[in-house]
């Protein structure tokens, strides 16, 4: 399940990737990257695997907000030491999957000594053992908090919208990342696109880019959407999935969530 090819991190030594580790980026907020992080764990879970959504953005924590728990544990007591990294779990029981949150509305976590950081990843490699997949929904950028937890990642997909900014700073991220580990599996994941040929169009654009500067061809991982459900989903605080199950972005996620377990 451990691939070699390692991703430079500051400090500690540098994981190996594991292939059911799968991080979700973005070059900038505002694209929708927690959502898609939530609804493709739920996606997962319906497909039979067992799945831990972990709150990688240790700066604005917000996966617990969007489906409106209130967990009595968190990143913050495991930072504390008051419990370890799998003691602060929460089962998400309408969605069937666990859940670490970060500790909402606190930038403390966001600059952690490297030592500790490095820790916490490492603990969070140790519970890739005990699920068929995590999913870290990074901050946006590529901060060190960001690179420390995309190192174990196996796959990484990089989300982005059609904002020529966003497509830019997808770019960007896509470029780094390369940089630091020719070999990552960076996959992109084009939301909030007016059709499925739109969509494409703007994946072209970015892969226009890598090819010509990068002398890289990330692959397409999906295309969802444009959906008022979404909006009502998170307005809700409700998953798509329970919410909407119907809807196009539901059905474009559960596709591409297939996809990643096909290999």
């Amino acid at each position: 399940m451990n691939d070699l090819n390692a991703m430079a991190v500051p400090g500690n030594v540098t994981p190996l990737r594991q292939r059911n580790i799968l991080a979700v980026a973005s070059g900038k907020g505002g694209v929708g990257k927690t959502f898609f992080s939530i609804t493709l764990t739920h996606a997962l879970t319906k497909l039979g695997r067992k799945t831990l959504l972990f709150d990688g953005d240790l700066g604005l924590a917000n996966v617990d907000i969007q489906l409106g728990l209130m967990p009595k544990r968190d990143l913050g007591q495991v930072i504390d030491g008051v419990v370890t990294l799998a003691g602060s779990t929460t089962r998400y029981t309408d969605g069937g999957f666990d859940i670490i949150a970060g500790r909402s509305g606190s930038g403390s976590l966001a600059n952690l000594p490297p030592a500790r950081l490095n820790q916490l990843r490492n603990d969070l490699t140790d519970m890739a053992r005990s699920y068929d997949n995590i999913v870290i929904d990074l901050g946006a950028g590529v901060d060190r908090n960001v690179r420390t937890f995309t190192a174990p990642a196996g796959i990484c997909l990089v989300v982005t919208t059609d904002e020529p900014t966003s497509i830019t700073d997808a770019y960007a991220f896509l470029k780094l990342s390369y940089q630091a580990n020719p070999m990552a599996d960076l996959r992109v994941v084009v939301n909030m696109a007016q059709t499925r040929n739109e969509g494409e169009k703007t994946y072209e654009t970015l892969l226009a880019a890598c090819r010509k500067f990068l002398g890289k061809s990330p692959q397409l991982a999906g295309i969802i959407r444009r959906d008022m459900k979404v909006r009502e989903s998170i307005k809700t605080q409700t998953p798509l999935l329970v919410r909407s199950p119907t809807a196009d972005a539901a059905h474009d996620i559960m596709a591409l969530a297939q996809r990643l377990t096909n290999g």
